[in-house]
């Protein structure tokens, strides 16, 4: 068994939540530091857990509650000026015990992986500690904090985008574009039916016209409402002057709502030009930042911190030569990379950038209408899927291996888990890992 110094976890988001965990899973140690004082439980921010999402959280035990407290939406309808383009229906997988699709708020994910690691006695948490350096040798790294120092053999790096700390350590830079386009969130509590398991996507409605609306269901009766606005909006005074309800009226007529959490924001994308050197890895908000038409930056960063937590506990258990840490950057790095140039293509189609693309957008949209062809050109967000495995004989860099079970001779390595060939696996056959020699 390892008896080391813990492992640095930068960060107590879900992202390094479930490095810890799954470190934790492992049996290796953790420190969790961050910044803030407390829990705050506010909005729905990252709202989409994707099935592969939910797996990786199962392992540590919050999968099915993350789950059964979320809400299933089968059908995402488009349109466009008030006409249903089409619509896509989905299906579970028989498979997966995990639906493909459950939404629920970020920070109900928080809390119920925070009961996880309430359990988990290998997890120390350290509300109010601010990383203020970190510095690194061959055989580990130096974490300076506002609570004093810590040494550790690896940094797991989840401080979000304005991680520079961290980037600054593996010398890198976060490249990369912002749009000036501003969004209006709101969560709305409001008894709606007909849409409690429907995402809806509007172009150009007559409400909010030039621009789009995103609205998908959440648990408890609450719908998240994304609206384009227009520059210089002013939330407080859409508040003051009645604008706010009027623009909410026109989604859920007559019916009463309460406004849970309203914000403003715009969107990024970017990409460390390294996610891991050395000691000190980077995932999630840290390493990437997308647009999150398509959920894939809170599933992305999970998919960091698994890729990350295995390595990690390979490395330090002996299991495996240290520089599989070291390819973590590779696949993690490609990707983010598919991650952005997917997003950025939605965001070009969403938000053009130039005359020559609101043409663009605007045909396409007229000629759905009556041409089901046009409706393949549409982009309001292609959904994550994990970056997986080419059909060529060459995989792809940092693809997820399929799920699929091992029958064969196979050899305990520690705990729960076995190896077969390169493969890291649990008794039930599910593949875990991979392990190049």
């Amino acid at each position: 068994m390892y008896g080391g110094p813990p492992v640095v976890v930068v960060g107590n988001g879900p992202v390094g939540q479930t490095a810890a965990l799954l470190l934790a899973r492992w049996e290796i140690p953790t420190v969790v530091v961050d910044a803030q004082e407390r829990r705050e439980v506010v909005g729905s921010r990252s709202i989409c857990q994707q099935r592969e999402t939910l797996d990786i959280w199962d392992t540590v035990g919050a999968g099915k509650a993350i789950a059964d407290e979320g809400v299933t939406w089968r059908v995402a309808r488009t349109y466009y000026r008030g006409h249903e383009l089409f619509h896509v229906e989905f299906a579970d997988s028989s498979a997966s015990p995990f639906p493909p699709w459950v939404n629920i708020g970020q920070a109900r994910v928080e809390q119920l992986l925070d009961e996880r690691i309430a359990d988990a006695p290998l997890v120390d948490v350290r509300w109010g500690t601010t990383v203020t350096g970190i510095t690194q040798t061959e055989d580990g790294a130096t974490v300076e904090t506002t609570n004093g120092t810590l040494e550790t053999p690896y940094v797991v790096a989840c401080a979000g985008a304005h991680g520079d700390v961290a980037r600054d350590a593996v010398g890198a830079t976060f490249e990369g574009r912002s749009f000036g386009d501003r969004f209006l969130i709101c969560d709305i509590r409001c008894a709606l039916p007909d849409r409690e398991l429907e995402r809806r996507f509007y172009f150009d409605p007559e409400w909010n016209p030039g621009r789009q609306v995103l609205m998908h269901p959440c648990p408890d009766s609450t719908y998240r409402i994304d609206w384009q606005v227009a520059p210089g909006f002013d939330l407080d005074r859409e508040l003051a002057n009645g604008d706010l309800d009027r623009r909410i009226r026109q989604i859920v007529g007559a019916s009463d709502y309460e406004v849970v959490w309203a914000t403003v924001y715009r969107f990024h994308s970017r990409c460390a030009t390294t996610m891991g050197r050395g000691r000190v890895l980077l995932a999630g908000d840290c390493a990437h930042l997308m647009a999150p038409f398509g959920a894939r930056g809170l599933n992305s960063g999970v998919a960091d911190a698994e890729n990350a937590a295995w390595r990690i506990a390979w490395a330090l258990h002996g299991w495996a030569d240290p520089r599989v840490v070291d390819e973590y950057d590779g696949e993690r790095r490609a990707a983010a990379r598919d991650n952005l140039a997917i997003t950025s293509r939605t965001m070009d189609f969403l938000v053009p950038q130039s005359e020559q693309g609101w043409a663009h957008r605007r045909a396409v949209l007229e000629r759905a209408l009556s041409d089901p062809a046009a409706q393949a050109q549409i982009d309001s967000g292609k959904l994550y899927a994990p970056f997986r495995y080419g059909d060529d004989p060459n995989p792809v860099v940092g693809a997820l291996h399929p799920d699929h079970t091992v029958r064969a001779a196979a050899r305990r390595t520690s705990g729960e888990f076995l190896t077969h060939d390169n493969l890291v696996v649990r008794p039930d056959g599910h593949v875990v890992g991979l392990v190049r020699d």
